[in-house]
């Protein structure tokens, strides 16, 4: 394949992944402009009333009181600057203030499906409550790093359910990669440290790790999660390199409190939002990395496999504002 055919071949990539990103946040984008174009129904300025309007937009949208609060007072401030801002404007001033609640918040340390040289394996430890997806999002995981030429193995770190056992299993099989597992109720970190090991006996290029998805209470989640870590590093000192909570955004300010308690139990680094495609609380992606200040570094958009998306607040902030779509 030359090279153009290789180019040709990324834009298209790109152009459909766009397309994706459009569709699965069409539910959000649809009742957020439905209750923009009533705030400013038979207006021409924008004023405390149309600004209470908008509010209730971004906080129906997910996007959190907190962050709501910030973005008002950013437009207030415009407004007293400006002395006049016309309803007209309304859309790119509040595309231009979303746009910085994401740029302010940490950036993905990749662009791609890829992991740092000279460090491999790469570790991936996956937290999160049951039912958000998690399973489901490091099949897609392993997929898109495969896909993306890299070695990968699993490691089926939650042995107190066996369903997930079993769900990872078959995630193993469908995308092509190993799984290390053991029976029911063993030990979780014994699974967690066989797995960096058997990585770095195959020279695997990532290894992501299932770990339970519980969450009875803080100081237990950080009990096990601390375990885990240890002995993780008994056999690779710098790892786990990436702590990856999975939050399942269809359910909004439910996704911040579980955020609240992994945070406080563990370093989280990176969070993947998933089920955006069926739910009207996107805006939900704006509260958290505003509020955490963690890298939002992957969104679930789909059911396919390729629905896994690396996340980009240029093209998030375009599909929520892009009408025509």
């Amino acid at each position: 394949m030359g090279l153009f055919d290789k180019l040709f071949r990324r834009n298209k990539d790109q152009e459909e992944q766009k397309q994706v990103l459009d569709e699965g946040l069409k539910k959000t984008k649809e009742g957020f402009f439905t209750k923009l174009t009533k705030a400013i129904a038979g207006k021409d300025k924008v004023d405390e009333e149309v600004l209470d309007e908008v509010e209730n937009a971004l906080i129906s949208a997910d996007v959190g009181v907190e962050t709501t609060v910030a973005i008002i007072k950013r437009i207030e401030d415009r407004i007293a600057k400006d002395k006049y801002l016309g309803t007209s404007e309304l859309n790119r001033i509040l595309q231009e203030e979303i746009m910085g609640v994401l740029t302010a918040a940490p950036s993905n340390e990749f662009a791609t499906f890829d992991v740092p040289s000279g460090t491999k394996p790469y570790v991936i430890l996956v937290v999160g409550v049951n039912g958000v997806g998690k399973t489901t999002t490091i099949g897609k995981l392993a997929y898109n790093f495969k896909k993306n030429g890299k070695n990968v193995l699993l490691g089926a770190a939650d042995t107190f359910r066996a369903a997930a056992v079993d769900q990872l299993t078959i995630w193993s099989e469908r995308v092509g990669v190993p799984i290390v597992k053991k029976e029911m109720g063993s030990d979780p970190s014994s699974v967690a440290y066989d797995s960096v090991e058997s990585g770095m006996a195959r020279q695997s290029d990532v290894v992501i790790i299932d770990t339970a998805g519980r969450l009875h209470n803080k100081a237990y989640l950080m009990d096990e999660l601390g375990k885990v870590h240890r002995v993780i590093k008994k056999k690779m000192p710098e790892a786990p390199h990436e702590v990856l909570l999975v939050l399942d955004g269809s359910t909004g300010q439910n996704a911040i409190e579980q955020a609240k308690h992994f945070t406080a139990a563990t370093k989280v680094t990176a969070i993947a939002i998933t089920k955006l495609d069926g739910t009207a609380k996107g805006g939900v992606v704006l509260a958290i990395a505003n509020q955490f200040k963690i890298p939002v570094k992957y969104i679930g958009v789909g059911e396919k496999m390729e629905d896994l998306q690396i996340f980009n607040k240029e093209e998030f902030v375009d599909s929520l504002f892009s009408l025509e779509k």
